[in-house]
């Protein structure tokens, strides 16, 4: 059978996913370095591919590695007794591709001992993926990064995605889905397995228009099969106006979260919502949804009073950052269209809200807003 174009080139939206990847990795790999108590970081990567690809693309397993050799040279010299061991797992079912990865990683010298463990397999994905929950529930004191891209979406499963979250705030999940293959078959004979993949995420096929309404239902979808416990987002990439891929991303920690829609917005200084190929360059999606935070925001402060800790998690749910907030707050008070009391009832400094991670942890109710 005859290799397609992707499996043997890295094209260019999947170049934008893999810098996506890399430049969540490399947030990640930081926070969790200096966390403090970490003492081990599992990266796996479930459909790993070649790593290097005919046109010399990089494949996620070579940006995963570079990152890990930046991170540790960046902390060698005065953390190396605390630097967290940086273990990577790269599987294929295909041993030529495995082959090809092991073989890159040596002559490039990408990874020594020091960092870490470097782990190879050519497991069926439905097995390893079956057997890393219990893997994880018996973490202590380490995580785990899973990366999930595989050459179709037959294979992937919602309840994959739940239950490797839920192991004790232990992991994140980057998912890749051929989007505009799954709604050309939504659309033209649902198979069985795609059929039984949107029944799960309570998906009602009939209702979509697009597959940018497809990409919402499916975000929809997730965040309530996953539960409140767990935070999704989603990345699209677009080459085409009906070629579209999407990015999911999911996280068991609001941090791990919060670095993941950084990582977006700095892509799509925009909307922070995706990548499109027009030309040579990837440019913003001007054409999709204007900013909407605004209104929902009102919305939120308008029903009751919310606290600080609320707001900050309502903006990164709607997939918005703390400053975006911030700034639609600080309008609203120069408008004269909040009322703010602090909870010791000490006089509220203007513009401060507390909208951040640190107080969201620490002081969740330091002060109260609602709309006038």
């Amino acid at each position: 059978m005859a290799k397609r174009k992707s499996q043997i080139n890295l094209l260019n939206h999947s170049e934008a996913k893999v810098k996506l990847f890399g430049d969540y990795i490399q947030k990640y790999l930081n926070i969790i370095c200096n966390d403090g108590y970490t003492k081990a970081i599992h990266i796996f990567d479930l459909f790993c591919g070649p790593g290097i690809y005919d046109n010399n693309g990089e494949g996620s397993p070579v940006i995963a590695l570079k990152k890990v050799k930046q991170t540790y040279y960046q902390f060698i010299n005065n953390r190396q007794d605390k630097l967290p061991k940086i273990h990577c797992y790269f599987n294929d079912i295909n041993s030529e591709r495995i082959t090809t990865l092991d073989s890159y990683i040596r002559n490039k010298k990408l990874y020594y001992n020091s960092f870490g463990n470097l782990n190879f397999s050519n497991l069926d994905y439905s097995y390893l993926v079956n057997k890393l929950p219990n893997k994880f529930k018996a973490f202590k004191d380490e995580k785990a990064f899973v990366f999930i891209d595989p050459f179709g979406y037959k294979d992937v499963k919602a309840e994959h995605i739940l239950n490797l979250l839920n192991c004790g705030n232990k992991s994140e999940i980057l998912l890749w889905l051929p989007i505009q293959f799954m709604y050309r078959f939504v659309k033209s004979g649902t198979p069985s397995v795609l059929e039984s993949f949107n029944s799960q995420l309570n998906i009602n096929t009939s209702e979509l228009k697009n597959e940018w309404e497809y990409i919402s239902a499916l975000k929809n979808g997730f965040e309530k099969f996953i539960g409140n416990d767990y935070f999704v987002d989603s990345f699209t990439l677009k080459k085409e106006e009906n070629t579209v891929f999407c990015l999911f991303f999911f996280s068991s920690h609001i941090r791990g979260y919060e670095k993941m829609l950084e990582t977006k917005w700095e892509i799509d200084k925009e909307q922070g919502r995706g990548w499109e190929y027009n030309g040579n360059q990837p440019t913003l999606f001007s054409d999709l949804e204007t900013n909407k935070l605004e209104g929902f925001l009102i919305t939120f402060v308008k029903i009751e009073s919310r606290t600080n800790g609320e707001i900050y998690e309502f903006t990164l749910r709607k997939g918005f950052l703390p400053k975006h907030s911030t700034q639609i707050l600080k309008n609203l008070q120069i408008e004269n269209r909040l009322e703010i009391k602090k909870r010791d009832n000490s006089k509220v400094r203007k513009g401060a809200f507390y909208i951040n991670y640190k107080d969201y942890k620490g002081d969740y109710n330091k002060l109260t807003i609602k709309l006038k």
